[in-house]
């Protein structure tokens, strides 16, 4: 199917789920946003580094207004410290409390894929087919950027065919908190191509309605998450 007519069944098919491809209309903030959170991430930005909202406006070449909405935004994710009248300093969790996150969120999603095996209608198998179809592309391109962004609208596709709203809810609130660690994951190599083969095994068993499988796997491919960040961060 040409990725055209594929982002076209993804968007009819899910209406409340991000476009896979938004390169072209991100924000200033949202740019900044994901600049600010790999640096934070990488260790460019070190624990309790002050923020100072002037001094990025003029390094990004923006006015302070998108600046102070990317820590904002930053905050909500657990990556900046924002002090009252002190300003905003870097807060990186420990790495027990990263694996916590990470240990909530195999457990939520694997929740999520099992129920998506379970509760998924004919269109929105369809739907997650074509992302996957999609991902599969940008394998072949290389490109962890476009992947990224894909890779959200896939999970999210399989929130919203749970038809749990809170549970969706919930693990969409948790996915933002660990974020910029999933993302950090894709810049080691060959990990694009293994998450590819990870959501195979989720595709497939959802498809068949085989909930237990579905679940496993989900849980299976968040574990391997995890490990891939923690040798991208052992290896700055």
């Amino acid at each position: 199917m040409p990725r055209s007519a594929i982002q076209t069944v993804v968007k009819a098919a899910l209406p409340g789920a991000a476009a896979p491809a938004k390169t072209e209309s991100r924000t200033r903030t949202e740019s900044l946003r994901l600049q600010l959170a790999d640096e934070i991430v990488s260790g460019a930005l070190a624990p309790g580094q002050p923020l100072d909202e002037q001094e990025l406006a003029q390094r990004f070449g923006v006015s302070r207004t998108p600046v102070r909405e990317a820590i904002r935004q930053l905050s909500a994710s657990g990556l900046v410290q924002v002090r009252p009248h002190r300003g905003a300093v870097v807060a990186l969790p420990t790495p027990v409390q990263l694996d916590d996150m990470f240990e909530a969120m195999a457990e939520l999603e694997a929740l999520c894929a099992g129920l998506s095996a379970r509760n998924m209608t004919a269109l929105e198998r369809r739907a997650l087919e074509a992302i996957h179809d999609e991902l599969r592309g940008l394998v072949r391109e290389g490109d962890p950027l476009r992947y990224h962004e894909c890779n959200e609208a896939f999970h999210t596709a399989i929130y919203d065919g749970t038809h749990n709203g809170y549970l969706a809810e919930l693990t969409l609130m948790t996915r933002r908190r660990v974020a910029p660690f999933r993302r950090a994951q894709f810049r080691t190599t060959g990990r694009l191509g293994g998450s590819w083969q990870e959501h195979d095994l989720i595709v497939q068993a959802i498809l068949r309605g085989d909930r237990h499988a579905a679940a496993d796997a989900m849980r299976a491919h968040i574990d391997i998450v995890r490990a891939a960040f923690h040798s991208y961060a052992e290896a700055r």
